[in-house]
């Protein structure tokens, strides 16, 4: 049900316009927008055998209509098989990538830029045939789950205003059905937000809902004021169509204020017509931009965003395209714009995506391109109408990802940037190409980097999570430091590097201990820090072989330390292989508790027990 906007119309009579005797019917229904009639019919002719080229893809644009991608798809493949125009070649890739076949897609898209070179679209596709990937590899910057009060018919176009969510569906009881998919008409509807997000006791607006279309809206910041979409029936308002004898509405946007006895009387916008259309409504926080969806005279495709300001007066200054940086020769609707009114949010059909429509942010304070908010906020299906309440942490997204329109709410996630810059501790001076490991709170390393020129690498991180960064390179020590749980933005660390100074002797190198947790035998962040300074020494004398003796403490009994001592040196031997150093240079053997460092028996304190869990490093040539 979800159109970029929704064509109402009035049936006066009937009369063929088809293109022949055959499928006169089929087209009565196509162009009445009598979708669900119209696929019946051109079936029948199929089944008859009375289908051409027509035929196939007056099926394939009827279940495109109702976005039945896998029933479009097959009767696009049977359609260009006889010449067709460029869009039809767009909108068979469009179906196919809504059904995954992306490879598929991409052949369809390439017909169609070879067809249409100096379409928006085609250039895009050209520059980058291959951004699925790209697309899929996106950070994920919200979380999706299906909505609590979606009904089993069309619900899309949620928004928060203040402790209220409003939001447009088909579950009223209307006994009129609308032609395009045989549900009924919309109408708009509030519920309460509870205070765990939950939404509660909805009910139907009264005093705004018509008997043809309504919604979906925006209010103002103080929720006294709304702006809606509804049929330009509600103001007797329609074009005739004299070949079909149709009158056909169009839809316009309305205002109403809140008054003691509920919502006055809707009024019409001075920019609607009864020619084109206006929808999808979104106002500013601050009341003065209302953005809106058109293909008033002036778009660049289908349906573009528009923006008209509101003066003190409230009164309309000139609707203005929102250019071609945000529009495209395809669909753009849906617009929705931050608190701070710097960020748009909007659909669209004819930017890059995953299929059907998917949803893209734009800065509006700068001249950038358009960004695909990848998943899981966009699928392969129709995406749209997404919102955001910042001070709530909770917005809405709409989609048919499940087969029918319904509401999703998204919750953001929380991301930090952490930026290290990497130092010699001496002089200050930059390093570049340092080594700088990110490592999780049980110390698994999740990905390691190399500085770039400036000694920086960032990474990004979850909020409220701890972490910590390990930075090393040939000839410093390494330097190892927890990172405070973020709550969002960055975080700059320095990693200041001391060049090594490690003590020699004939029989050792001598390092401070590498301690191990109580009972274990992973290498800690501390202890693999202090073995970068063997690993560089061993690096810098290649004839350096080394022993590694690992000690336990006196705790448990003297076969179970043995082992374990002997699990530590093969981890302390392991760790520096790992770092490029030839197996055979060294070696590890567990000591026990057999030599300990402090010889304190049963009466050893936790700092005693501690030290005598250590590692030497013999040299053994």
């Amino acid at each position: 049900m979800k159109k970029i906007f929704i064509v109402s119309l009035v049936i006066a009579s009937l009369c063929a316009a088809g293109q022949n005797a055959n499928t006169q019917k089929a087209d009565q229904y196509f162009n009445q927008y009598e979708y669900v009639d119209a696929a019946a019919a051109y079936l029948k002719l199929v089944e008859s055998g009375k289908a051409d080229g027509y035929v196939y893809k007056q099926l394939a644009e009827t279940y495109y209509n109702m976005f039945n991608t896998t029933e479009a798809a097959k009767w696009y493949a049977k359609a260009i098989q006889s010449p067709q125009d460029a869009e039809t070649y767009y909108r068979f890739a469009q179906m196919l990538k809504s059904n995954g076949k992306y490879e598929e897609a991409n052949k369809q898209m390439l017909v169609f830029a070879n067809k249409a070179p100096n379409d928006q679209r085609a250039k895009a596709f050209m520059e980058n045939p291959n951004y699925v990937p790209k697309l899929f590899d996106l950070s994920k910057l919200y979380e999706v789950k299906i909505g609590t009060f979606n009904s089993d018919k069309t619900d899309f176009g949620a928004v928060i205003q203040n402790n209220t969510v409003y939001f447009t569906s088909t579950r009223n009881n209307s006994r009129k059905d609308y032609g395009w998919n045989k549900e009924p008409y919309l109408d708009l509807y509030e519920a309460d937000l509870n205070s765990d997000n939950s939404v509660g006791n909805i009910r139907n607006i009264d005093g705004l809902n018509s008997k043809y279309h309504d919604g979906p809206a925006t209010l103002t910041a103080d929720g006294n004021t709304i702006y809606f979409a509804s049929d330009s029936f509600r103001e007797a308002s329609f074009e005739k169509d004299s070949k079909n004898k149709l009158k056909l509405g169009k839809n316009n946007l309305f205002k109403a204020n809140r008054t003691n006895a509920g919502w006055s009387a809707a009024m019409s916008l001075p920019f609607n017509s009864n020619s084109y259309s206006t929808s999808n409504p979104c106002l500013s926080s601050d009341g003065k931009v209302l953005y809106f969806s058109s293909d008033m005279p002036g778009s660049i495709g289908g349906v573009d965003i528009w923006k008209v300001t509101i003066d003190a007066n409230g009164v309309y200054g000139k609707p203005e395209n929102l250019g071609a940086s945000i529009n495209t020769e395809g669909n753009e609707s849906f617009p929705f714009v931050t608190e701070d009114n710097k960020t748009l949010f909007f659909a669209s059909t004819g930017k890059p995506g995953l299929g059907g429509l998917d949803i893209f942010q734009v800065d509006l304070t700068q001249t950038t391109e358009a960004v695909n908010l990848g998943k899981p906020i966009n699928s392969e299906k129709d995406d749209f109408a997404f919102t955001f309440n910042k001070a709530k942490n909770m917005g809405f997204l709409s989609s048919n990802r499940n087969g029918n329109d319904d509401i999703f709410e998204v919750h953001m996630i929380c991301n930090a940037d952490v930026l290290t810059i990497v130092t010699n501790a001496k002089t200050g001076a930059i390093l570049s190409d340092a080594q700088v490991s990110i490592l999780d709170d049980k110390n698994n390393t999740i990905a390691t980097e190399k500085t770039n020129q400036r000694g920086e690498v960032t990474y990004k991180v979850d909020c409220n999570k701890a972490y910590s960064i390990l930075a090393s390179k040939d000839g410093f020590e390494s330097y190892a430091f927890d990172l405070a749980k973020s709550k969002g933005g960055l975080t700059t660390v320095a990693a200041p590097l001391s060049p090594i100074d490690v003590v020699i002797t004939e029989k050792e190198v001598i390092l401070k201990p590498i301690y191990f947790e109580y009972n274990k035998s992973n290498i800690t962040k501390e202890g693999a820090a202090e073995l970068e300074k063997l690993v560089q020494v061993m690096k810098s004398n290649e004839k350096l072989i080394i022993l590694a003796k690992a000690h336990t403490d006196s705790r448990g009994s003297d076969e179970y330390n043995l082992s374990l001592s002997d699990r530590r040196a093969k981890a302390t031997a392991q760790y520096v292989i790992s770092k490029g150093i030839a197996p055979y240079r060294i070696s590890g053997k567990g000591m026990g508790e057999s030599e300990p460092k402090i010889d304190c028996k049963e009466n050893c304190t936790d700092d005693e027990h501690a030290q005598n869990r250590r590692s030497e490093f013999l040299i053994v040539k």
